[in-house]
């Protein structure tokens, strides 16, 4: 159908798309599955439909502090240099130790926004805070409040809570499935909870209208055929009955041509914009 909802859908799609049943499609089984696994990777990492945002709750444990306050417990980095002269010929050695001060991901998870604070702030902190205080004198009575100066202030302590309790820092690679946090693991109680914001890719396993996306059966598509023609390149020139002569180089050219279409307008229509860094 022209609406696929699943795997073996979108492949006869494409294969329809190429020609099929009139002609034959000469690629593998295997290598349908493989393209169609390459072109929703593409779809997830690129494709700003392929990704939802959300939050992630986790728990801490006492193991989870223990080992961000270990120091010198971490494994080796791998990396070691030696270096050595033909007439001195010294040898050094630098062996490097890494942290584990990192929570282990989900895989679906390919990007990290922010870890929200989990310790209560200096400014805001108790029942008789600033903020509480602010309320209860001056807004009783809105006509007389002054919103200038009041939303100066809000800034100002803004600003008190950002430099007295900033934000956590953190680094994380979609290749690790690791989210290290450089935080004060000390300051941990067991039982609290890191809020994670990141973004998490779509499983067409549990969404099936991932299938039916134009942008991931015309990729799919292409691909397909750009290995329909890289499989007929080695027959070019070759007569079949009927005076039919294969041209597996027009053919992978064609599908070459349509994935750098593709991508073009994948980079200008559909991927995240990238944001700029001021300061």
């Amino acid at each position: 159908m022209a609406q696929p909802s699943s795997r073996d859908g979108l492949i006869d799609y494409a294969k329809r798309q190429l020609g099929y049943p009139v002609l034959e499609i000469n690629v593998a089984d295997e290598q349908f599955s493989d393209l169609l696994d390459d072109s929703v990777q593409i779809y997830q990492e690129r494709h700003y439909d392929g990704i939802m945002r959300m939050y992630l709750k986790y728990k801490i444990t006492q193991d989870d502090i223990d080992r961000g306050q270990a120091r010198g417990s971490g494994k080796s980095a791998g990396i070691t240099t030696t270096t050595g002269t033909s007439t001195v010929g010294l040898t050094t050695t630098f062996d490097f130790e890494e942290n584990q001060n990192y929570l282990q991901m989900p895989p679906s998870v390919i990007g990290v926004n922010q870890i929200f604070k989990i310790r209560s702030d200096t400014v805001y902190d108790g029942l008789f805070n600033i903020r509480y205080q602010l309320f209860l004198n001056d807004l009783y009575q809105f006509g007389s409040v002054n919103m200038l100066q009041y939303s100066m202030v809000q800034t100002y302590l803004e600003d008190l809570s950002f430099l007295l309790n900033p934000d956590m820092r953190y680094r994380f690679n979609i290749r690790q499935d690791r989210l290290y946090i450089d935080a004060d693991f000390g300051v941990l109680t067991v039982g609290d909870y890191f809020i994670i914001d990141c973004f998490r890719i779509l499983d067409p396993n549990d969404f099936t209208r991932v299938y039916n996306d134009p942008f991931l059966k015309r990729y799919f598509t292409a691909l397909c055929k750009k290995q329909w023609g890289q499989n007929l390149i080695k027959f070019q020139g070759v007569q079949l009955p009927g005076g039919v002569q294969l041209n597996g180089r027009q053919i992978y050219d064609d599908g070459v041509a349509e994935l750098a279409e593709i991508r073009a307008k994948m980079s200008s229509d559909y991927e995240m914009p990238p944001l700029d860094m001021i300061g």
